[in-house]
């Protein structure tokens, strides 16, 4: 398929989901470590100032207890009322006095506690002179080369354990009461909130550098704290989920979009179902699949034949309706999944059909073309098929870089070359590139061919039967190319008809044939007129009769010299301008004749019309075998019916003695075929026109 247009599908095709995906997942993980990150921050920060807090309170304590010891006085009910259990170990760390219940983790064996698998958040270094023990009863805090870790999982687990209604509850009236008590032990939380207490042991080294005193401490936190806590994450959390929600629903709207898109670009306007697009792109990456390389695939262009005329004589509407229609019986008639089918435009079909040889395929074409022509009951339609087939390639080499285009322009020059309007069946074969190169080259070169004179004027002569004398001739044209050798007029003159230069070689071969006569008039030559044929397509035009008439006096020769010969098919146009331009002919002193008389069906209908001179019948009278004298008697009567018209004939193709006898003896004024003479140059030619001929019995 065309390079932009793939290009253009493969975008559309494009969805780099996986991409979106990738990214979606990183994201995910990136946000998921920055919430991490943040609350293990927000969470270090909150617990290291709680650790200070309990450090000052335990420092107090043991100023306290050495400012007793200094004294020899009882601290024990002073320091009861910082409400935290104690204990004083001598050097060899052996309990020296105890206010507490044992459950401080410095005194146990710690290898279970150093076991245990702690989700690990590291709250940083201390630089203090303290210890932080475990509790063993609530286990969840401990601190390894100056590292607190926090057992969350157990906190999260055991969450009630840890509430408490207030601090206050610790406090009883009359010491709440107390403010000197209070300021001495450091209360200041007024705060009547319920908290979470995290019981810890936290250890100083006294004065004398061996005893450690080591209290009950509590990280406390407020349920407020935590709520506000839990809310930000939670919030953190839901705006990133959020985040990740609009970027996943304006990806999934992209794709769908894209989807669209393509649906659209794929789709046929007028059926509704695949276009030329679709059949391009998903043709060719069918064909080119592994899987598929040892099958035969065929690429048809199926042609409604008379597509426009129907539209014309119906309405366009009505022509789409019944395409669609044409369209889903073809589909009914095919696998929807292996093969494919779509409306090219106006009247085309494009078809890939699978597996099968030639005849098989050729078969199931004429059964589809059967029903679509008559899809309507009031209508017999004409279908034509033209095929490229697609050999199985068990090394899926050739396909690999197959175009889907060039393909099926090769199935429509197959269609193309059948060349009429009746239903038919082609396969595409090298002849047909072969032609289809020929007509291109032949494009190419005519003008700088007609600029140089290429092409070369032959001359077929016309002879009286009854006297052998010399009574016209027929103007030929050939090319002799410098790059293509010698060219017959049946391998150019199809080739000008339908691209037009036609009109060019028409003027090219009046000139040159008045040229010819003016010279040979002036040189003494016994000059006979001479008949140019003119294509149908000049006379669309209203002024061709003074076209010639001007050709013709450009080179100042008489116009009787010249005759302007037509043939049959150009009688099928517009009449009432084919018969004001013989008219203008004749009055410029123009013969006018018609060539391939009885080659179609409307020649009797045109002879009572058409104002001509000159009858000249078809060379197929003349050839094969026939059936009794019924072609002699055709031929006779053509001839009788010429003479009561006034009108000369002239007999192409005659070949044997025996039709030039015939036709002698039936009037026919000139014979013009291989019995008498090929068409020659122009040099032989001038040697026939003052010798009489003498033909070989």
């Amino acid at each position: 398929m065309a390079g932009k247009n793939k290009k253009r599908v493969k975008e559309l095709k494009k969805s780099y989901t996986w991409i979106w995906l990738i990214v979606f997942v990183l994201l995910i993980i990136i946000s998921c470590v920055m919430v991490s990150v943040f609350a293990l921050v927000y969470g270090s920060s909150f617990v290291s100032g709680k650790l200070d807090g309990e450090r000052s309170i335990v420092e107090n304590m043991a100023s306290v207890y050495e400012a007793g010891v200094k004294r020899g006085d009882d601290t024990s009910e002073t320091l009861s009322a910082f409400k935290r259990g104690y204990l004083i170990l001598d050097g060899e760390r052996n309990i020296v006095y105890s206010e507490s219940a044992d459950t401080c983790g410095a005194l146990k064996d710690r290898e279970e506690a150093d076991n245990r698998e702690y989700m690990s958040v590291e709250i940083g270094a201390f630089v203090y002179d303290a210890d932080v023990y475990p509790d063993t009863e609530y286990p969840v805090i401990r601190q390894e080369d100056d590292e607190v870790t926090v057992d969350i999982l157990h906190i999260l687990q055991n969450t009630d354990s840890y509430i408490v209604e207030s601090e206050r509850d610790m406090f009883t009236e009359d010491e709440l009461n107390d403010a000197e008590l209070l300021e001495e032990i450091g209360f200041i939380n007024e705060s009547r909130e319920r908290k979470m207490m995290i019981p810890l042991w936290m250890g100083l080294k006294l004065s004398d550098g061996r005893s450690e005193f080591i209290a009950k401490s509590y990280i406390s936190v407020e349920v407020s704290d935590l709520v506000l806590l839990i809310t930000v994450i939670a919030g953190v959390f839901l705006l990133v989920l959020a985040s990740y929600v609009v970027m996943i629903i304006n990806i999934i709207s992209g794709i769908s979009r894209r989807r669209k898109t393509l649906r659209v670009f794929f789709t046929d306007a007028v059926t509704q179902g695949h276009n030329y697009m679709y059949f391009l792109y998903e043709g060719e990456e069918l064909i080119k699949k592994y899987r598929n390389r040892g099958v035969n695939y065929h690429v048809v262009d199926l042609d409604f034949v008379g597509y426009r005329n129907f539209c014309v004589c119906h309405s366009a509407e009505e022509g789409e309706r019944v395409t669609t229609r044409i369209y889903q019986e073809i589909r009914d008639k095919m696998d929807r999944r292996k093969e494919i089918c779509a409306h090219v435009g106006g009247e085309s079909f494009a078809l890939l059909l699978r597996d099968g040889d030639k005849e098989t395929v050729r078969s199931r074409i004429q059964s589809i073309m059967d029903i679509v022509s008559h899809v309507t009951d009031d209508h017999v339609f004409v279908f034509q098929a033209g095929i490229e087939t697609l050999e199985a390639d068990a090394n899926a080499a050739e396909r690999k870089y197959i175009d889907m285009g060039e393909v099926y322009n090769k199935a429509c020059a197959a269609r193309e070359s059948l060349n009429s309007d009746d239903p038919g069946i082609a396969f595409f074969d090298k002849k047909l590139i072969e032609d289809r190169r020929w007509e291109d080259n032949v494009q190419e070169h005519q003008q700088a061919a007609l600029i140089n004179e290429e092409f070369v004027v032959y001359y077929q002569p016309k002879y009286d039967p009854r006297t052998d004398e010399l009574r016209g001739a027929e103007a030929l044209i050939r090319w002799q190319s410098p790059d293509f050798g010698f060219v017959p007029p049946g391998r150019m003159i199809p080739i000008f008809e339908k691209n037009g230069f036609i009109t060019e070689i028409d003027h090219y071969m009046v000139s040159h044939v008045a040229r010819d006569q003016k010279r040979w008039l002036d040189a003494g030559f016994k000059c006979v007129p001479v008949s140019v044929n003119i294509s149908r397509a000049h006379f669309i035009e209203s002024d061709l009769a003074e076209q010639i008439r001007d050709l013709v006096d450009a080179e100042g020769t008489p116009h009787e010299l010249l005759e302007i010969e037509l043939t049959e098919s150009a009688f099928f146009d517009d009449k009432k301008a084919m018969i004001n331009t013989i008219e203008k002919l004749k009055s410029y002193g123009f013969a006018v004749s018609m060539d391939d008389f009885g080659s179609g069906y409307s020649s009797l209908n045109s002879l009572k019309d058409m104002p001509l001179d000159v009858l000249k019948l078809d060379a197929e009278f003349f050839r094969g075998e026939t059936d009794g004298n019924r072609g002699e008697i055709v031929v006779s009567e053509a001839i009788q019916l010429a003479k009561k018209l006034n009108m000369r004939t002239v007999a192409e193709g005659v070949e044997i003695r025996d039709q030039v006898d015939f036709l002698a003896t039936q009037g026919c004024d000139m014979i013009q075929g291989y019995f008498y003479a090929k068409p020659m140059p122009g040099e032989e030619y001038e040697v026939r026109m003052n010798e009489r001929y003498k033909p070989k019995e």
